[in-house]
């Protein structure tokens, strides 16, 4: 093995290291904890089972509502006597929320307990962290075909002259629209393969796929891949030895979308992570 192939290998190795660490790090999705969908107007929460959301078991029987206004505002207040902090500053006070979407979400942390405030098409959510959960540290390690160079594929870019609208099932069963900024094509097993993308803030592309192991191997609705930045000539390569699953795999708390339906690829691609249906309760 050359010198390159070498860095190549150490490099994936301590990206899948760094992929099982992110899993398990605070607010992350073996610490999620609960997803609950906003009605409009109050919506109590705490450890009482009386709370319209009810936390879990660590927390005061009433912490304070959301008040939802029905569109995308939230407002948080609380009981008497509760407190907590917004992205590291204590409050006091009825406090509005930004949402996930927005720039400078807010976090707020009662202890160990966090949430933040989620928008999915025309819904509007609380998303719960509790970081005691013992899945952090008892989850199987992510698990992974071995490393197959001939995965680690050349493609080409395409950027569409305006952004496709697609649509998308999501992890709650319902259809989204999406927009996809082009396409990237490659050759695999002596043919070729269109995939839709998704642009990424660093210069690479998003990729939602599906490939016959999906239910046999891989995870059933599919797998995703971040790829490196799109060179000037619209040269990529798709490694996908470095296909990884969606957070559905890992929690009934994720909110991710499936792969659009022609992003298909026709052959097994036996690379990147596996799936043993193993999920936290």
């Amino acid at each position: 093995m050359n010198t390159s192939a070498n860095q190549y290998l150490r490099d994936l190795l301590q990206w899948r290291k760094d992929m099982d660490a992110d899993l398990r790090r605070e607010n992350n999705w073996l610490a999620a904890a609960g997803l609950f969908w906003l009605k409009k107007g109050t919506n109590t929460f705490g450890s009482s089972r009386d709370c319209d959301i009810v936390f879990p078991k660590q927390a005061p029987r009433l912490l304070g509502a959301f008040e939802f206004d029905g569109t995308s505002v939230v407002t948080l207040h609380f009981d008497v006597g509760q407190s907590a902090e917004l992205n590291g500053q204590p409050i006091q006070t009825a406090t509005v929320l930004k949402h996930d979407l927005q720039d400078s979400p807010s976090f707020v942390k009662f202890g160990n307990l966090c949430i933040a405030v989620i928008h999915r098409a025309d819904r509007v959510g609380i998303r719960l962290w509790d970081n005691t959960r013992e899945e952090r540290r008892t989850f199987p390690p992510r698990s992974w075909f071995p490393i197959d160079e001939k995965y680690r594929i050349s493609a080409l870019y395409t950027p569409y002259p305006v952004p496709v609208k697609v649509k998308t099932f999501n992890a709650f069963g319902v259809w989204e629209e999406n927009y996809m900024q082009g396409y990237v094509s490659f050759n695999l097993g002596g043919r070729t393969y269109n995939l839709d993308t998704s642009d990424l803030k660093d210069g690479g592309l998003y990729i939602q796929f599906t490939d016959p192991t999906n239910g046999e191997t891989t995870y059933p609705k599919g797998r995703y891949h971040y790829t490196e930045a799109v060179q000037e000539d619209g040269r990529v390569f798709l490694d996908f030895n470095k296909v990884f699953n969606p957070p559905s795999a890992f929690t009934d708390f994720a909110t991710c979308t499936f792969p659009p339906n022609q992003n298909d690829v026709s052959i097994p691609i036996e690379a990147g992570e596996t799936y043993s249906a193993h999920r936290p309760l």
